[in-house]
């Protein structure tokens, strides 16, 4: 099993920087693959909890608001969340009991969980701004640098959280929803991605203070993500989102933390760096 996890983080990690250094179509087509696959994982789950969710509309809801955040805009975007409401609404009237208010509710919930977070990973690689330097990578767009700045401090507050936890965590941070997890885990994880975010700010001439700040909402943000999944994964009584990834389990399992904190990072930018 950790040979598995291990390879699997490898050859992802490897796949993962190719893919956000070319951008363009690749970028953007990955994360589409992605969402749907998180799609169908989720309403795997849901249907093993009795409640399955409308699966061709929200995975066509999704494929517009993916397309919104790559081609469109924000009016784009609330047009399809209109539109998915009414239908769903419109669908428990035409297929009750079968599709009944929970349904319509869930699967209105899970097409924003999935086609808004994953939206976002657009609109940050692709963002708008003065390109970043540095001595060991060159230049990179600003899309470039805060979506790595994203993804490594994530995997920076898991690492860390991890560590620390397994060493001194005593404290359970939400027992009911993730046993494992501890306060003193929690603190070290967002020590983590203070650190190393602050050592990529120093990298690109990223301000101490906005790397500090954004060292801190990732560190927070990211087992947020976490915990939201596996409430989630509590409820429907499953493990693992999926097995796609071997020793990961599904892309739900291994994304949750980045569905939190891209998002987090892509506002902060917009209201401070690049206002």
């Amino acid at each position: 099993m950790l040979i598995k996890r291990i390879l699997t983080a490898i050859i992802g990690i490897m796949a993962t920087g190719y893919i956000i250094s070319y951008g363009e179509w690749l970028f953007a087509s990955s994360i589409i693959i992605l969402a749907l696959l998180s799609w169908h994982e989720l309403c795997k789950m849901f249907s093993h909890a009795k409640t399955p969710l409308w699966y061709s509309m929200g995975a066509v809801s999704i494929l517009m608001l993916l397309g919104c955040a790559w081609l469109g805009n924000s009016h784009e975007l609330n047009m399809v969340i209109a539109i998915l409401t009414m239908l769903v609404l419109v669908k428990i009237v035409l297929s009750t009991p079968k599709f009944n208010i929970i349904n319509a509710a869930l699967t209105l919930f899970s097409v924003l969980y999935i086609g808004l977070s994953f939206s976002h990973l657009l609109l940050l690689r692709f963002i708008s701004g003065e390109p970043y330097h540095s001595a060991f990578f060159g230049e990179l767009s600003a899309g470039t640098m805060f979506i790595w700045i994203a993804f490594i401090g994530t995997w920076a507050s898991d690492t860390f959280a991890f560590f620390v936890g397994s060493k001194f965590g005593k404290k359970k941070l939400c027992p009911l929803i993730s046993p494992g997890k501890t306060i003193e885990g929690a603190i070290g994880g967002i020590a983590g991605s203070i650190i190393v975010i602050v050592i990529m700010g120093i990298i690109f001439k990223l301000s101490i203070l906005h790397s500090v700040i954004i060292g801190l909402l990732v560190g927070i943000s990211a087992p947020l993500g976490d915990l939201a999944e596996s409430a989630i994964k509590r409820y429907t009584g499953v493990k693992d989102s999926g097995s796609l990834l071997p020793g990961h389990g599904g892309v739900l399992d291994r994304f949750d933390s980045i569905m939190f904190a891209v998002p987090t990072v892509y506002y902060y930018v917009q209201a401070t760096i690049l206002k």
